[in-house]
């Protein structure tokens, strides 16, 4: 059931101390994933073949609007992470309330954090997160011509 992969920080640190205790590689990537995209959907499926569970966490619609503007999310945080969900390379997602992701990685203490190719390790806001707590980071190539601001002005300029 997708509402079962649908859990909370709290949750995921429970599940998180089972999974390290049963030696499986967890994976962890996040972002807005405001208008998901071809790109996103690269993302997650690389980012499965690092690991034996991928957990996205999606940023709540209340820091989406801190990181983006008012104007955003265009999608709800619930409609996201049905959606995300729903992917076959996502075994789990959860909802985080903070701009970006160092709680998670405390959290869950994943052995590979993965990120898209527009980030650099000194880029990331994780960056101290991650080296402390020995992460492995990895770094997808963008799908060229493909992001959600592109889709945005595309949709603005629309004759509609």
């Amino acid at each position: 059931m997708i509402d079962e992969q649908i859990i909370t920080p709290g949750q995921l640190h429970i599940f998180a101390q089972q999974w390290h205790r049963q030696n499986l590689k967890i994976v962890l990537t996040n972002g807005c994933f405001d208008i998901f995209h071809a790109g996103h959907l690269k993302t997650f499926i690389e980012a499965k073949k690092y690991g034996d569970i991928l957990i996205v966490g999606i940023n709540s619609d209340e820091s989406v609007r801190v990181l983006k503007g008012e104007t955003r999310p265009i999608i709800s945080e619930h409609d996201r992470s049905l959606m995300i969900a729903a992917l076959k390379p996502v075994d789990y997602v959860t909802i985080f309330n903070e701009a970006n992701a160092c709680n998670l990685i405390e959290i869950i203490k994943p052995h590979i954090y993965v990120k898209g190719g527009d980030y650099k390790l000194d880029s990331l806001p994780e960056k101290d997160s991650l080296l402390r707590q020995k992460v492995d980071v990895k770094f997808i190539p963008l799908v060229a011509g493909i992001s959600t601001s592109i889709i945005i002005e595309k949709i603005k300029n629309a004759n509609i």
